[in-house]
C-alpha cells in the first residue's frame, strides 16, 4: 500500500468534492477505498495534466449518459462551489448533454438543479 499515494488520494478528494463527501475510512479498513484513493484519486485526479474543471466536465458527460441523478448532483454541487461552471454553463451542458444522453435522462438531471442552486444560495 502505498501511504503516500493514498494522502495524495485524500488531498484530491477533498479538493474534488470542496470537503462535502464522509471522511473514507482508515488505511485497511475498507480494500475498495484503499484502492481508489491511489488509483482514481492518489494518481488520475491528482495528476495536472488535465484540470479538476476538464476532468469534472468529462465526468458530467459520463455520468448522464448513465442517467446517475445522485452522483452527477454530486458533481454539479462541486462544481459550482469550486467556481469551475457557473449556473448558466451547468444548465447549459444539461442542454447540450439533452442530445447525446437523450431527453428522458437529460430532464431528471435538470430536475435536481433548482435543489442545488437554492442549497447554494444561486436562486433566480
Amino acid at each position: 500500500m502505498d501511504t503516500d499515494r493514498r494522502r495524495q488520494g485524500i488531498e484530491a478528494f477533498n479538493e474534488v468534492y470542496c470537503g462535502d463527501l464522509p471522511q473514507p475510512p482508515a488505511q485497511g479498513e475498507d480494500r475498495f477505498f484503499d484502492y481508489m484513493l491511489e488509483t482514481l484519486f492518489g494518481s488520475l485526479w491528482a495528476d495536472d495534466t488535465l484540470s479538476v474543471r476538464d476532468r469534472r466536465l468529462l465526468l458530467l458527460g459520463a455520468i448522464a449518459a448513465q442517467g446517475e441523478e445522485l452522483t452527477f448532483g454530486i458533481q454539479a454541487r462541486s462544481a459550482l462551489k469550486r467556481q469551475e461552471l457557473t449556473r448558466e454553463q451547468l444548465e447549459e451542458a444539461v442542454l447540450f448533454l439533452s442530445q447525446y444522453v437523450g431527453y428522458p435522462k437529460a430532464a431528471r438531471l435538470r430536475m435536481g438543479l433548482p435543489a442545488i442552486f437554492k442549497g447554494l444560495g444561486l436562486n433566480d
